[in-house]
């Protein structure tokens, strides 16, 4: 049975989940108001693409390094510095006037995702026992999915200000973020940091990736490559498929995502803990793949504002559920190499938001419909991935005989 989070790491968990939140906002908030945004630097679709891609491929890059750098000097301080990176990324943004300085911005936005989100999950590891793991790991799953699927929606209400002032308002929770992380104590002791990176040098730029090949947790980094490409997929071009297929504007698009990011976080934070001890990781992943899929699919169907809404709330939901419970395995299957691990969990993220972005751009512009059909079947063939999977449900089925 999954025991309740004591007191004691109530605070520092809210805090980590604030930081994500924030640092994953400005990222989500693009996508309503990008179209509109654009037009100021005379670019379009193609534009969107790699600006989204720029996100990722700065992820790819630093999350090794965040991940080990963390085991090394420790959690706290690399959570400050990607929040800080994070909030010169959005003001940076917010007050470029030529293209090539928002494709800047986007990078240091994902370089500071990619050092503090290695950081975040290994300081939920930190705090948590097994028995608690998969709950601090959903509680921080949401707090990503509402900062990267409710981000378009305050993007679209702010934005009735100003398209530039949604990202000024992100770079003032940013400070305020990484004013609140200074009061949190660092949880990895001296005596358990490693000197790994200092000992081995300079690393290639590819060896974490390839050195992920014979982990005992590859199958779930692929799983977490998947269900990234299928979000980054399905949020890239979303502004201008609903926009073309039901003539929808900015404000109806932002408050459909905010809706069904609600209903999303909600469930995840609920009924994550409850659905893994029912059904277990292996089949809750199942489950979750297979809707994910469906309603990728079913978004080709146009019907009515009311059917939009309920599949947009069915993919968020099912999707929410994928990320916490294949990361819960990964950090269990980790050991004392939790920032490491966290590390490649974000690389693999990071690829994913690079291929996601500029494959759906793409796609798009040959056919509406193409990225999510693509999307669909990338997921469904990622049920291979699930196969001997450990289940804790026929564990403690099997402990009980």
């Amino acid at each position: 049975m999954s025991r309740p989070l004591s007191r004691s790491i109530q605070f520092p968990l809210f805090i980590l989940m604030l930081n994500l939140f924030i640092a994953l906002l400005g990222q989500g908030m693009v996508i309503p108001i990008l179209p509109d945004y654009l037009k100021q630097f005379d670019a379009g679709g193609t534009a969107a693409g790699y600006l989204v891609a720029a996100f990722g491929a700065a992820q790819f890059i630093f999350s090794p390094v965040g991940g080990q750098l963390s085991d090394r000097w420790g959690r706290k301080k690399l959570i400050v510095a990607g929040l800080f990176l994070t909030v010169l990324s959005d003001l940076i943004f917010a007050a470029s006037h030529t293209l090539p300085l928002l494709y800047l911005a986007r990078f240091i936005g994902g370089m500071g995702v990619g050092i503090m989100v290695p950081a975040n999950m290994a300081y939920v590891a930190d705090i948590t026992t097994p028995d608690t793991r998969a709950k601090g790991m959903g509680y921080l799953g949401a707090a990503m999915n509402l900062g990267m699927v409710l981000g378009p929606g305050l993007g679209g209400i702010i934005a009735e200000f100003g398209l530039r002032v949604p990202y000024y308002f992100a770079a003032g929770l940013g400070l305020v973020a990484t004013i609140l992380t200074l009061f949190m104590p660092e949880t990895l002791k001296p005596e358990h940091r490693t000197a790994r990176s200092q000992a081995s040098g300079r690393q290639p730029l590819l060896k974490p990736l390839i050195d992920s090949f014979r982990t005992p947790y590859f199958r779930y980094l692929l799983l977490i490559l998947v269900m990234t490409f299928g979000l980054v997929n399905y949020e890239t071009v979303y502004a201008l498929f609903v926009e073309r297929k039901y003539g929808l504007g900015a404000g109806r698009i932002s408050l459909i995502i905010t809706l069904s990011a609600v209903i999303g976080i909600i469930v995840q934070v609920w009924l994550l803990d409850k659905f893994i001890k029912r059904f277990g990781e292996k089949h809750l992943i199942r489950l979750s793949l297979i809707m994910t899929a469906v309603a990728l699919l079913l978004m080709l169907v146009r019907v009515n504002l009311g059917y939009l809404l309920a599949v947009s709330a069915l993919f968020f939901t099912f999707n929410a559920f994928l990320r916490p419970t294949v990361s819960t395995l990964i950090s269990n299957a980790a050991g004392n190499r939790q920032g490491y691990a966290s590390g490649l969990n974000t690389t693999y993220t990071s690829l994913g938001n690079i291929l996601g972005p500029v494959i759906a751009g793409t796609l798009f512009d040959k056919h509406i419909n193409s990225p999510y059909i693509l999307g669909a079947f990338i997921l469904m063939i990622a049920l291979c991935l699930t196969v001997n999977i450990p289940n804790s449900q026929e564990k403690r089925t099997a402990a009980h005989d």
